[in-house]
């Protein structure tokens, strides 16, 4: 907990504090004049809503097409599977940053440089959320389940729907909470693509706080605390699933 009592120190001090030895262990009152600076320098609201928009396109999207991949892989036999989730699995070496050329490209023929749809479209899904799930649905949905569904006269999208998500909350719960943390602190991506200053995240808007004010601490720390309570409220809603020990939909004897 220190980094996090530490930003709040920091934010609720002057630069000038901030740089004292010994250093400044109590929160100061500076912490109203910080967030007007902030506020006048950057498009704050506008910034978060934006980010806002594309964590939580970007989230329901990734627990759409991953969940329903993972179920796939999981519980239905298809000709090349295996070799099919070797090669999803290989794409997790590779690092992101090799992948920003060819996607930039492919965004500048969509169309798309500068809108936020060139953020939402590309994280639609992953191979970490989808071998998370599938890992999930393999170990919590009995094959006696899926069967009595088919039976029942269940096709593959209703038997997902009504059977493997209620028994997948808890696994859901941490790909959400995992998918929108990353995509609302992302800044590589964002920066190198959007060119409208209207479109900006809320990384990439902070960001401008060191070029406008040097390295103004109190200021930046400010932004970073501000952008921090969305995400510290999201955690808060759904972190009990974290804990939940039992799965609707399993078979009982």
């Amino acid at each position: 907990m220190f980094p996090f009592a530490w930003t709040i120190i920091m934010a609720s001090n002057s630069t000038a504090d901030i740089y004292r030895f010994p250093p400044k262990f109590s929160f100061g009152s500076q912490f109203d004049d910080n967030v007007r600076h902030v506020l006048a320098n950057v498009a704050f609201f506008q910034s978060m809503l934006n980010t806002a928009v594309v964590a939580v396109s970007t989230t329901l999207l990734v627990l759409f097409f991953d969940s329903l991949a993972a179920f796939t892989f999981a519980k239905f036999r298809f000709p090349g599977r295996n070799a099919l989730f070797v090669v999803l699995l290989a794409t997790m070496l590779l690092p992101a940053q090799l992948a920003a050329v060819p996607q930039f490209q492919t965004m500048a023929l969509l169309g798309w440089v500068g809108s936020l749809k060139a953020l939402i479209v590309p994280g639609a899904a992953n191979a970490f959320g989808i071998f998370w799930m599938r890992q999930y649905f393999q170990n919590s949905i009995h094959d006696e389940l899926v069967e009595a569904a088919t039976l029942d006269g269940c096709g593959f999208l209703r038997t997902y729907w009504h059977v493997a998500l209620p028994s997948a909350r808890p696994a859901l719960a941490f790909l959400g909470i995992f998918t929108f943390v990353a995509s609302w602190n992302d800044y590589m991506w964002p920066l190198i693509v959007l060119t409208n200053p209207d479109h900006l995240t809320l990384q990439v808007a902070l960001s401008t706080l060191n070029r406008s004010h040097g390295v103004d601490y109190s200021m930046v720390m400010t932004g970073a605390l501000m952008a921090m309570v969305p995400l510290v409220i999201v955690f808060g809603i759904f972190a009990r699933q974290f804990i939940k020990g039992s799965t609707e939909g399993a078979i009982r004897g």
